[in-house]
């Protein structure tokens, strides 16, 4: 019970980063009569999108999704003196999965030199880049062995999201309530402001 306390809010986003998986392996059919041979289910789209292209949509809207949720923590902190660091870094791990499901689909549909041909591919490819070692240091043991450098190193998840919204910007017109929410995020997070959420938010505990 006392670790069901302690870390239930990890666990609450590991639990809904892992579901969309279920639903996603409706679309894959295993056939091991021969061997394991993976394929993918016909018609398995929606809005006439093939299953492939469904795939890719559905893996690279989550990806973005929790990017944009992991950019979100410093602000609500700031907002609302809530913060849980491993929480955060449950969901940073969840960008990284998700991000990297997506240009392993990618790969498959259309081949790794395909990424090259468009800005918007390269821009998407360069930010998996950056998420892979975020992913690996994204724990208690990393924290304590890279000390100052680690927070240093997580701060290039920004540069990830900035790649991430220019990859969307190109592709489809969703990327505007994503910018619009890490842009408020950001605004947050300039001194001034913040001070004036800080002293506002402490104000009103001593009130209470």
């Amino acid at each position: 019970m006392a670790f069901l306390k302690k870390n239930y809010g990890w666990m609450i986003v590991a639990i809904l980063a892992i579901l969309p998986l279920f639903i996603l392996s409706n679309m894959f059919k295993i056939d091991i009569t021969n061997g394991f041979h993976l394929s993918l289910v016909a018609n398995g789209g929606k809005e006439g999108l093939s299953t492939l292209e469904m795939l890719y949509h559905i893996t690279g809207e989550f990806a973005i999704r929790w990017m944009t949720a992991v950019l979100t923590c410093t602000p609500f902190f700031i907002l609302f003196g809530v913060t849980n660091l491993f929480v955060r870094q449950a969901m940073g791990i969840a960008t990284a999965v998700w991000s990297l499901l997506h240009f392993i689909i990618f790969i498959w549909a259309e081949g790794f030199l395909e990424t090259f041909t468009q800005v918007n591919y390269v821009a998407g490819f360069i930010a998996v880049l950056i998420l892979i070692p975020l992913l690996f240091t994204s724990n208690r043991k990393w924290m304590k062995k890279l000390k100052a450098t680690w927070k240093k190193l997580q701060s290039w998840a920004y540069a990830a999201i900035v790649l991430s919204l220019l990859h969307v910007a190109i592709l489809e017109k969703t990327w505007i309530i994503y910018a619009v929410i890490v842009g408020l995020g950001f605004i947050i997070r300039i001194p001034v402001i913040k001070d004036k959420f800080i002293n506002r938010r402490k104000n009103k505990a001593t009130v209470a």
